[in-house]
Protein backbone atom coordinates (compact mmCIF):
# COMPACT_ATOMS: atom_id res chain seq x y z
CA UNK A 1 0.00 0.00 0.00
CA UNK A 2 2.93 2.28 0.67
CA UNK A 3 4.46 2.11 -2.64
CA UNK A 4 1.33 2.74 -4.33
CA UNK A 5 0.43 5.84 -2.42
CA UNK A 6 3.98 6.62 -3.36
CA UNK A 7 3.71 6.01 -7.00
CA UNK A 8 0.51 7.92 -6.69
CA UNK A 9 2.51 11.11 -5.23
CA UNK A 10 5.19 10.77 -8.21
CA UNK A 11 2.75 10.96 -10.66
CA UNK A 12 0.86 14.15 -9.45
CA UNK A 13 3.88 16.19 -8.72
CA UNK A 14 5.34 14.91 -12.43
CA UNK A 15 1.58 15.90 -14.10
CA UNK A 16 1.99 19.46 -12.03
CA UNK A 17 5.16 20.25 -13.28
CA UNK A 18 3.49 19.55 -16.96
CA UNK A 19 0.24 21.53 -16.18
CA UNK A 20 -0.34 23.43 -19.63
CA UNK A 21 0.02 27.02 -20.56
CA UNK A 22 -3.63 27.62 -21.99
CA UNK A 23 -7.26 25.96 -21.05
CA UNK A 24 -8.27 22.77 -22.42
CA UNK A 25 -10.99 24.37 -23.88
CA UNK A 26 -9.28 26.72 -25.89
CA UNK A 27 -7.04 24.20 -26.61
CA UNK A 28 -9.85 22.47 -28.04
CA UNK A 29 -10.81 25.03 -30.40
CA UNK A 30 -7.02 25.47 -31.92
CA UNK A 31 -6.78 24.81 -35.25
CA UNK A 32 -4.13 22.35 -35.40
CA UNK A 33 -3.19 22.65 -39.31
CA UNK A 34 -2.49 26.36 -38.93
CA UNK A 35 1.03 27.79 -38.50
CA UNK A 36 1.89 31.05 -38.58
CA UNK A 37 4.35 30.60 -41.06
CA UNK A 38 0.39 30.49 -43.11
CA UNK A 39 -0.82 32.80 -41.30
CA UNK A 40 1.47 35.25 -41.93
CA UNK A 41 1.38 35.12 -45.55
CA UNK A 42 -2.42 35.98 -45.47
CA UNK A 43 -4.28 36.63 -42.75
CA UNK A 44 -7.27 37.47 -43.71
CA UNK A 45 -7.83 34.06 -45.20
CA UNK A 46 -7.55 32.24 -41.44
CA UNK A 47 -9.58 35.06 -40.01
CA UNK A 48 -11.76 33.47 -37.18
CA UNK A 49 -9.48 30.52 -36.52
CA UNK A 50 -7.58 29.90 -33.31
CA UNK A 51 -3.94 29.73 -33.10
CA UNK A 52 -1.36 29.07 -30.39
CA UNK A 53 1.99 31.36 -31.24
CA UNK A 54 5.40 32.04 -28.72
CA UNK A 55 7.93 34.62 -28.92
CA UNK A 56 9.27 37.82 -27.22
CA UNK A 57 7.60 41.22 -26.87
CA UNK A 58 9.09 43.80 -28.87
CA UNK A 59 6.29 46.41 -27.77
CA UNK A 60 3.35 46.80 -25.55
CA UNK A 61 1.25 49.86 -25.30
CA UNK A 62 -2.23 50.61 -23.80
CA UNK A 63 -4.75 51.90 -26.35
CA UNK A 64 -8.61 52.40 -26.44
CA UNK A 65 -9.09 48.90 -27.68
CA UNK A 66 -7.07 47.65 -25.02
CA UNK A 67 -3.42 46.52 -24.88
CA UNK A 68 -1.75 46.58 -28.02
CA UNK A 69 1.11 43.74 -27.94
CA UNK A 70 3.84 43.97 -30.20
CA UNK A 71 5.53 40.54 -30.85
CA UNK A 72 8.49 38.53 -32.32
CA UNK A 73 6.89 34.85 -33.43
CA UNK A 74 10.00 32.32 -32.47
CA UNK A 75 9.47 28.69 -32.46
CA UNK A 76 8.50 27.38 -29.14
CA UNK A 77 9.66 24.62 -27.27
CA UNK A 78 8.04 21.61 -26.08
CA UNK A 79 6.86 23.60 -22.99
CA UNK A 80 5.66 26.03 -25.24
CA UNK A 81 8.27 28.74 -24.23
CA UNK A 82 9.90 30.45 -27.25
CA UNK A 83 13.08 28.77 -28.16
CA UNK A 84 16.63 31.14 -27.85
CA UNK A 85 17.45 30.88 -31.65
CA UNK A 86 17.58 33.34 -34.25
CA UNK A 87 14.87 31.93 -36.35
CA UNK A 88 11.54 33.75 -36.54
CA UNK A 89 8.58 33.54 -39.45
CA UNK A 90 8.15 37.27 -38.77
CA UNK A 91 6.03 39.46 -36.48
CA UNK A 92 2.72 40.08 -35.17
CA UNK A 93 0.31 41.81 -32.65
CA UNK A 94 -1.50 40.67 -29.96
CA UNK A 95 -4.75 42.46 -28.79
CA UNK A 96 -5.84 42.12 -25.22
CA UNK A 97 -9.18 43.65 -24.32
CA UNK A 98 -8.43 44.49 -21.01
CA UNK A 99 -5.56 46.26 -18.94
CA UNK A 100 -2.41 44.96 -19.24
CA UNK A 101 0.55 46.64 -17.07
CA UNK A 102 3.26 47.45 -19.69
CA UNK A 103 5.68 47.78 -17.29
CA UNK A 104 5.57 44.12 -17.00
CA UNK A 105 5.00 43.65 -20.35
CA UNK A 106 8.05 44.67 -21.50
CA UNK A 107 10.27 44.27 -24.80
CA UNK A 108 12.37 41.06 -24.60
CA UNK A 109 10.13 39.34 -22.18
CA UNK A 110 9.07 36.28 -23.89
CA UNK A 111 5.50 35.28 -23.87
CA UNK A 112 2.88 32.50 -25.78
CA UNK A 113 -0.84 33.47 -26.91
CA UNK A 114 -3.66 32.05 -27.41
CA UNK A 115 -6.14 33.70 -29.87
CA UNK A 116 -8.88 34.13 -32.19
CA UNK A 117 -7.12 35.80 -35.31
CA UNK A 118 -9.02 38.89 -36.40
CA UNK A 119 -7.43 39.95 -39.78
CA UNK A 120 -4.23 42.17 -40.54
CA UNK A 121 -2.67 45.85 -39.70
CA UNK A 122 -0.59 47.52 -41.73
CA UNK A 123 1.72 50.15 -40.07
CA UNK A 124 5.28 51.48 -40.21
CA UNK A 125 8.28 49.26 -39.49
CA UNK A 126 11.53 51.62 -39.84
CA UNK A 127 11.12 52.74 -43.79
CA UNK A 128 8.35 49.83 -44.74
CA UNK A 129 4.75 49.11 -44.54
CA UNK A 130 4.93 46.14 -42.58
CA UNK A 131 1.39 43.64 -42.34
CA UNK A 132 1.08 42.20 -38.94
CA UNK A 133 -1.17 39.34 -38.35
CA UNK A 134 -3.71 40.54 -35.45
CA UNK A 135 -4.48 38.33 -33.16
CA UNK A 136 -7.05 39.05 -30.61
CA UNK A 137 -6.15 37.28 -26.98
CA UNK A 138 -7.77 34.88 -25.41
CA UNK A 139 -5.10 33.42 -22.89
CA UNK A 140 -1.69 34.97 -22.83
CA UNK A 141 1.33 33.38 -20.40
CA UNK A 142 4.43 35.68 -19.58
CA UNK A 143 7.02 33.35 -18.67
CA UNK A 144 9.94 34.12 -16.19
CA UNK A 145 12.82 35.74 -16.75
CA UNK A 146 15.29 33.53 -18.03
CA UNK A 147 18.59 33.54 -15.96
CA UNK A 148 21.89 34.36 -17.37
CA UNK A 149 24.98 31.83 -16.17
CA UNK A 150 27.72 33.83 -14.80
CA UNK A 151 31.04 32.93 -15.80
CA UNK A 152 33.60 33.14 -13.76
CA UNK A 153 36.71 34.81 -15.33
CA UNK A 154 40.33 33.07 -14.28
CA UNK A 155 43.08 35.45 -15.13
CA UNK A 156 45.60 32.35 -14.48
CA UNK A 157 45.71 29.41 -15.55
CA UNK A 158 43.28 26.91 -13.93
CA UNK A 159 46.88 24.71 -12.48
CA UNK A 160 47.25 27.93 -10.76
CA UNK A 161 44.93 27.10 -7.75
CA UNK A 162 46.34 24.24 -6.87
CA UNK A 163 49.70 25.32 -6.41
CA UNK A 164 50.56 25.93 -2.78
CA UNK A 165 49.66 29.00 -0.79
CA UNK A 166 53.29 29.14 -0.24
CA UNK A 167 55.05 28.76 -3.31
CA UNK A 168 52.98 31.62 -5.41
CA UNK A 169 55.71 34.30 -6.25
Amino acid sequence: MRKFTCLLMFLFLISAGCAPLISRELRRELSPDITFKKVIKDPDVHKGKTIFISGIILDSRNTKEGTMIEILQKPADMHGRPKDVDDSDGRFLALYDGYLDIAIYIRGRDVAVAGEITGKRIQPLGEIDYIYPLISIQEIHLFKVRKEEKSRYCPYPSWWWYVPWWYHP
